[in-house]
């Protein structure tokens, strides 16, 4: 079973003594469930050894999101790590959300970024320490990436951290 990167936002207790963290507007989460491939992160140690990340967001009668995450372990035809959790929205924006993988914990999931058609979205946490760049596809365009880039420096994250994920086709 693979214990998401998710899990560890319940678990932090850093703060960050910058600006408070900005998420988006709005998020539609119709729009938003459905298949997500991570293009990097921020590595955490529950993501050690993932490669082939994705994300599958599904939205239920009441309101939570089901979330399943997969990823292939240390090759891109490793065995598969999953884990199931859920998801709930915090605001009326629904662009802060708690994500919970094991009771009783669960953890920060804001959506700081997130393309007009929702073809990407970055997800961030308030410490700063965590962060997922997602994507419909399995690669993003180099423009593209590198703009996403430049609105997360402008949040302060340290861009240094990131790491590319990989995918099969990219």
């Amino acid at each position: 079973m693979r214990i998401t990167p998710l899990l560890v936002l319940g678990l932090s207790a850093c703060a960050h003594s910058g600006p408070p963290l900005r998420t988006v507007d709005r998020v539609d989460l119709h729009r938003y469930e459905g298949l997500w491939y991570e293009i990097a992160s921020i590595p955490t140690s529950f993501q050690k050894g993932c490669v082939a990340s994705t994300a599958t967001y599904t939205l239920e009668k009441g309101g939570d999101v089901e979330v399943v995450n997969r990823c292939r372990d240390k090759a891109l035809d490793g065995p598969e790590r999953t884990a199931r959790g859920k998801a709930w929205s915090v605001d009326p924006s629904n662009a802060k959300l708690e994500v919970q993988f094991f009771w009783p914990f669960s953890g920060d999931y804001w959506v700081i970024d997130l393309g007009e058609n929702y073809e990407y979205a970055v997800v961030g946490h308030p410490s700063r320490d965590y962060l997922w760049i997602l994507s419909r596809t399995p690669t993003v365009d180099g423009a593209t990436y590198q703009a996403i880039l430049g609105r997360i420096a402008s949040q302060g994250y340290d861009v240094s951290r990131i790491v590319r994920t990989q995918q099969p086709g990219a």
